[in-house]
């Protein structure tokens, strides 16, 4: 494996991982929360910060996902776009980051529960309902313009991709073809034809 394979980030990805990847984490912070276990923030930023750079290869609960349960699992993959996930695990990364500084480096239990706390509601959000709100955020910076379309050519609506969870995503890669096809035709490049069509 060379270091470009190391260090790159699975697009596609299947979604039941990501959802029981972020089961996992819900279940690190909360023992954190309850039993007063702070010792669980290292192996919780760790594996952020070693999924936003390496997907699940560094990551024990990425692997331990990505390699023993999903494939056991008698359900079909889901796939959707990598980056926002990416984006998602890098938020997550920041945020636990900063927790291990604030009760190790300042011994601020409360900045650390607070914190914990926002993973909590994030990540149940991700398991439990297939809402990932960093792939939100990413979806209205793409929309703003701060993150290249290049970037994900897939989810340049990713409130449309959203929406397609539900209703079949498998229809969107032909959707956003159509809609990239208008696109690249102006507006009144078009309207000439349809005239032609009615005279």
């Amino acid at each position: 494996m060379t270091a470009r394979d190391l260090f790159s980030f699975p697009n596609p990805v299947n979604e039941l991982s990501a959802r029981l990847v972020a089961g996992g984490v819900v279940t690190m912070a909360v023992a954190a929360i309850v039993f007063g276990q702070f010792w669980l923030l290292i192996p919780l930023a760790y594996g952020f910060v070693a999924r936003v750079l390496t997907g699940p290869t560094l990551s024990p609960l990425g692997s331990l996902v990505t390699k023993v349960i999903t494939p056991r699992l008698p359900l079909p993959a889901k796939y959707v776009p990598g980056p926002p996930k990416r984006f998602a695990q890098g938020i997550g990364a920041t945020v636990t980051v900063a927790a291990v500084v604030a009760y190790f480096g300042f011994g601020s239990s409360g900045a650390a529960y607070v914190l914990l706390g926002a993973i909590v509601v994030a990540a149940t959000l991700e398991s439990v309902f297939a809402i990932c709100l960093g792939c939100i955020v990413f979806g209205v910076l793409m929309r703003w313009g701060v993150i290249p379309d290049e970037v994900c050519e897939r989810c340049n609506d990713i409130w449309g991709g959203t929406r397609s969870s539900v209703v079949g995503e498998d229809r969107l890669p032909e959707v956003r073809r159509v809609l990239d096809e208008q696109r690249r035709v102006a507006p009144h490049e078009r309207e000439p034809k349809r005239d032609a069509q009615h005279a």
